[in-house]
């Protein structure tokens, strides 16, 4: 089993003033303790279920270049990216200038976006979910045209680019992930476009979200083994190492290799990352 770090909750007992030096001292924890990944969430305000609004939260491109520039071995992406928040030609040029400035480390991980209360207080568009899903699937093709030999124009139904340039293109080909446990659209993109899903295991092992995520696979003549299967967890203050290392476990059995783990209440950073190695070194 791989792991990723996930932050999710910036309010450390450090305070704001020392986010930038406590952060950098995080992610060199994670990779020293043998963390294969790091990602952030793309949200503007916190959410609820992890604190109040108001709590600190940065905007996630911003953060990966600096997460970038503090680590040397992990993989860095944004867990999903809501593709409601930029232009998909400007998300494509930020991966990958982010992949080349990482010397090929950054992949994307994107979604369909949900949190209209977010948009609706920051003035951000947010449509309906079936038009949601149409700009997510025509966004996932226009970053993977961008990231290829061509520069044709692509002709959308709801983005035109006359000419998909991008220079310099990166330097490993960025991981896909498709974030979200939706039956009859996320999974299905996923099978048709993922190199990886991210299924949510805070009620238990997300068995029946791979089988039908296989049936997708079917449909769409992809062989299911070729869709990384990732998991995210959450870990609290009276989160232990045994009994965290008891749901990989079992993540594992069911097939996923990499789980994301991401913290509510623990406004020390490192007891984070060493909780995660407690359950490595488990399992």
């Amino acid at each position: 089993m791989h792991f990723g770090l996930h932050i999710a909750d910036f309010t450390f007992d450090s305070g704001p003033a020392e986010l930038g030096q406590t952060l950098a001292r995080h992610v060199r924890h994670a990779e020293d303790a043998g963390i294969q990944r790091i990602t952030v969430m793309d949200h503007f305000w916190q959410l609820p279920g992890i604190g109040p609004v108001e709590h600190e939260m940065l905007e996630a491109y911003a953060t990966l270049g600096f997460l970038a520039a503090h680590t040397q071995k992990a993989m860095l992406h944004v867990l999903v990216t809501g593709v409601i928040y930029r232009h998909p030609a400007l998300l494509a040029k930020q991966v990958s200038t982010l992949n080349v400035l990482s010397g090929g480390r950054v992949g994307l991980g994107i979604g369909a976006g949900w949190n209209e209360q977010e948009c609706v207080g920051l003035g951000f568009p947010f449509s309906p979910v079936a038009q949601r899903f149409r700009e997510l699937e025509e966004t996932i093709q226009i970053c993977q045209q961008m990231w290829s030999d061509s520069d044709e124009p692509y002709d959308g139904a709801i983005w035109q680019l006359g000419r998909t340039l991008n220079s310099p293109q990166n330097v490993t080909k960025p991981m896909l992930m498709i974030g979200g446990g939706g039956e009859k659209k996320t999974l299905k993109l996923v099978a048709q476009y993922a190199d990886a899903c991210n299924l949510s295991a805070l009620a238990g092992v997300p068995t029946g979200k791979l089988d039908v995520l296989r049936a997708h696979c079917d449909d769409v003549g992809r062989d299911y083994d070729t869709v990384e299967k990732t998991a995210m967890i959450g870990v609290n203050p009276e989160s232990t190492a045994d009994g965290v290392a008891d749901q990989v476990r079992a993540l594992g059995e069911a097939g996923f290799t990499t789980t994301y783990v991401f913290s509510v209440g623990i406004r020390q950073p490192e007891k984070v990352v060493d909780l995660i190695a407690g359950v490595a070194a488990r399992v």
